[in-house]
C-alpha cells in the first residue's frame, strides 16, 4: 500500500497549491487570519499530481468504503477528481451543486442516484466541513445513503471534527495539515520557529498570533 500522506503533501507544496506564510498571514474570505492558503484547483493542471491524487483517492475509498456504489463530486472543485476516481473504480458518478438550479427541473444533483445507493462524496479541501456536509445532505435528500467523505487535504480543525461527528459522517483525506507542515520542515521550506507557529494555528486558529 502506497503512503500517499507525504506524497500528496509534497505535491501540494511543490506546485504552490498550498502556501505557508506564518509571518505574513493571509485573510480568508471568512475573515479568519491564517498562515496557510490553499488552492487545490491548481492540481488539475499537473498530470502527475492529479494522477497521484486519483490513485490515492481510489485506493482510500476501496479500503475505507468498500461498499461504495456511487462516487459524488462537489461542484466545482470535486468534480474532476470524482470523475477520475469513478473511472478507476468503474463506478457511476454524480456531482452536487452548491444549490439547486433556478431553472428547468431545479436539480441540485447532476447524474442519477438510485435510492439507497452507498455514496462517497469527494471534495478537494476540508476546512470546517460545512460545504461538503451540505452536499452530503443534498445527496441524502435525493435518496443516497452517504457513507462518507473522501478529500485531498484537511486543515484538521476541531470545528470540522465536531461537524462531521454531529452529522454522523465519516471523513478520510489523503493528507492533512500536520503532515503538510512536517513535510515542509523536512524540505526546508520553513524553520523550527515557523513550524511551531503553524502548529499553534492548528490548535487554536483564533488566537495563534499571541
Amino acid at each position: 500500500m502506497t503512503n500517499y500522506n507525504e506524497i500528496i503533501a509534497r505535491d501540494l507544496l511543490s506546485i504552490g497549491a498550498v502556501t505557508l506564510s506564518p509571518n505574513k498571514p493571509f485573510t480568508w474570505a471568512s475573515g479568519m487570519i491564517s498562515p496557510i492558503y490553499t488552492d487545490n484547483r491548481l492540481t488539475i493542471a499537473y498530470p502527475i499530481v492529479r494522477k497521484n491524487i486519483a490513485d490515492g483517492l481510489a485506493e482510500l475509498i476501496a479500503r475505507e468504503y468498500p461498499q461504495v456504489d456511487i462516487i459524488a463530486g462537489t461542484a466545482t472543485a470535486g468534480i474532476p477528481h470524482a470523475a477520475w476516481v469513478a473511472e478507476r473504480l468503474n463506478l457511476p458518478m454524480v456531482y452536487v451543486r452548491s444549490k439547486p438550479k433556478d431553472h428547468g427541473q431545479g436539480r441540485q444533483i447532476e447524474g442519477r442516484i438510485l435510492k439507497g445507493a452507498n455514496t462517497v462524496v469527494i471534495d478537494d479541501l476540508i476546512s470546517t466541513g460545512g460545504s461538503v456536509l451540505n452536499a452530503c445532505a443534498a445527496a441524502a435528500k435525493e435518496g443516497a445513503n452517504v457513507i462518507g467523505v473522501a478529500g485531498i487535504f484537511s486543515y484538521e480543525l476541531a470545528a470540522a471534527t465536531k461537524n462531521f461527528a454531529d452529522a454522523g459522517i465519516k471523513l478520510r483525506t489523503l493528507t492533512g495539515y500536520s503532515s503538510l507542515i512536517a513535510t515542509a520542515r523536512k524540505l526546508g521550506d520553513i524553520d523550527d520557529a515557523e513550524l511551531a507557529l503553524l502548529a499553534k494555528w492548528r490548535d487554536n486558529p483564533n488566537d495563534w498570533q499571541n
